[in-house]
C-alpha cells in the first residue's frame, strides 16, 4: 500500500477529490450554543451561518485531538501504508498541526505532518499533490516534498463584509479590525506565512470581488492554474468570481472547484465570504497531472 494521506475538515476539498485520491480526512469540531459537532459529519455551513447571524449564540472551535490523529495513523499503518503524511491548516490558525506532530511523534519516522500555511483549498491542493505523489509510488519524503512544494505555489485570497469575526476569534488584532470598520470599509485579505493579514481595503463589495479577481489573476502568473472558490451563504459571489476568473485566465485555467465553506472556518469570517484559491501548476508537468473537473 502507498504513503497514505490525511487532512483535515477544513481544506473543503469536493467529496469527489476525496475519493478520487483516497485521501483520510479528520474533522475539526465545531461548538455551537454548547453542542459540539464534528465539522461536516455533525455540524455544516448552513448551523454555523444560523448561529451567526443569531448572534446571542455562542459560536467556536476547537482543533482535532492528538488522540484522533493517533487512531487515524495507526489504521492507515494497519491496514498497510508505508507511512502517512498529514497536511493542516495553517498552525497561524489552529492548534491541528500541534496535535497532529503530537500524534506522530510516537510513531517514529512513519509519519510526517506538513502545515499548509493556509486553509481551505489552499490546504486542499497541497493534500492533493501529496496523493498524486503517493499514487505515483513516492516514498514518505518525496510525498512530503510534493505538498511543501505544492504549498508554494498556492495563494489565497478572500473577501469579508465585516472583520468582526475575525476579530472576536482572534485570527486578526483589533486595529486591522478597527481599520476594517471605518467608514464602512470593506476588507481584502491573505495569507503570507500562514497568518492573515488586512490586504486592501475597497469601499463596496462589488469593487471587492473586482480586487479579488485581480489579485486571483496576478498570482496566476502566466502558466497553467487551477481555482478553488469558496463562499459562505454568497453563492451568487461564487459564481461571479468563476465567471469572470474563466473568462480572465482563458485556456491557462484547468481545474476549477467551487464550495461552501464549512462551520470551522465560518464562525471566523462570517457569512458573505468570498474567497479565491490559485494553484500555480508544477514546473514538472507529469509530477502535477489535472484530475477531474468539480463543482
Amino acid at each position: 500500500m502507498p504513503v497514505a494521506v490525511v487532512t483535515d475538515s477544513t481544506a473543503y476539498l469536493p467529496p469527489e477529490l476525496v475519493r478520487e485520491h483516497r485521501l483520510t480526512v479528520v474533522p475539526l469540531t465545531v461548538v455551537l450554543a454548547g453542542v459540539e459537532g464534528l465539522e461536516g459529519v455533525e455540524t455544516f455551513p448552513a448551523d454555523a451561518t444560523r448561529a451567526l447571524r443569531a448572534r446571542r449564540v455562542s459560536v467556536s472551535t476547537s482543533r482535532a485531538s492528538p488522540e484522533q490523529f493517533s487512531r487515524t495513523y495507526r489504521e492507515l499503518l494497519a491496514a498497510g501504508a508505508e507511512g502517512v503524511v498529514s497536511v493542516h491548516l495553517s498552525a497561524g490558525l489552529s492548534g491541528t498541526v500541534e496535535a497532529a506532530e503530537l500524534a506522530a511523534a510516537d510513531l517514529g519516522d512513519r509519519v510526517s505532518v506538513v502545515d499548509s500555511r493556509s486553509c481551505g483549498m489552499g490546504l486542499g491542493f497541497p493534500a492533493i499533490a501529496a496523493a498524486r505523489a503517493a499514487a505515483r509510488g513516492a516514498d514518505l519524503a518525496g510525498v512530503r516534498a510534493a505538498a511543501v512544494a505544492a504549498v508554494g505555489r498556492t495563494s489565497i485570497h478572500f473577501y469579508v463584509d465585516t472583520l468582526e469575526f475575525l476579530r472576536r476569534g482572534g485570527r486578526i488584532n483589533a486595529a486591522e479590525a478597527l481599520l476594517g470598520t471605518a467608514l464602512s470599509v470593506k476588507p481584502i485579505l491573505h495569507m503570507p506565512e500562514g497568518r492573515i493579514v488586512l490586504r486592501d481595503k475597497v469601499r463596496t463589495a462589488s469593487r471587492g470581488m473586482a480586487r479579488l479577481v485581480d489579485l486571483a489573476v496576478e498570482a496566476a502568473g502566466d502558466g497553467p492554474v487551477d481555482l478553488a472558490v469558496h463562499h459562505l451563504d454568497a453563492p451568487q459571489r461564487a459564481e461571479q468570481l468563476v465567471d469572470t476568473l474563466t473568462a480572465r485566465l482563458g485556456d491557462r485555467l484547468r481545474d476549477t472547484y467551487v464550495s461552501e465553506a464549512g462551520a470551522a472556518v465560518a464562525v471566523h469570517v462570517g457569512p458573505g465570504l468570498a474567497c479565491v484559491v490559485i494553484h500555480r501548476a508544477s514546473e514538472h508537468p507529469a509530477a502535477d497531472l489535472p484530475g477531474r473537473q468539480g463543482h
